[in-house]
C-alpha cells in the first residue's frame, strides 16, 4: 500500500487481505466485498469500502470495469485483458487476453487520449 501512495489503515489492510491474501485475483463489488468484511472479524462499513476501493483504483492497485453503465466491479489483476460477464449469474471473469483482436480504434478527438480500452464480452447461456 505505501508504494500506491496510500495510508496503511486497519480497515484498508483488512480489505487489501480479504482482496489478496491469498495470491489470487479478483473481481469484487463494493457489496460482496463489505459481506466478506462482515463475515470476518473486521468489520467495515459499505462507505468505507466504496471508499477504500476507489482510492485503490486512484492509486493504480486495481482497475475498475463498468457494466451497463452502473454495475461496478473490482479487478485486483491491473494489466490490460478483456472481461465476460455472466449475465445469468452476474460474475466477471477474466477471458484470454491471446485470443483477443482489436484491429483499429477510432481516432480520439482533439485535445484527448485514448486512456485505456474496457473489453467486456456478455455471455448468455444457451
Amino acid at each position: 500500500m505505501a508504494g500506491g501512495g496510500l495510508r496503511p489503515t486497519r480497515q484498508r489492510l483488512s480489505l487489501a487481505a480479504l482482496l489478496v491474501g491469498d495470491g489470487n485475483n479478483r473481481h469484487v463489488t463494493a457489496e460482496s466485498l463489505h459481506d466478506s468484511s462482515r463475515a470476518s472479524d473486521e468489520k467495515v462499513s459499505l462507505a468505507t469500502v466504496y471508499n477504500t476501493l476507489r482510492a485503490f483504483c486512484e492509486a493504480g492497485l486495481m482497475r475498475e470495469v463498468t457494466v451497463d453503465g452502473s454495475k461496478s466491479y473490482f479487478d485486483t489483476r491491473i494489466d490490460d485483458h478483456p472481461h465476460f460477464f455472466w449475465e445469468d449469474s452476474g460474475e466477471l471473469t477474466d477471458a484470454p487476453a491471446d485470443e483477443l483482436e482489436i484491429c483499429r480504434l477510432p481516432d480520439a478527438p482533439d485535445g484527448t487520449e485514448i486512456g485505456q480500452v474496457d473489453v467486456v464480452i456478455r455471455l448468455r447461456r444457451s
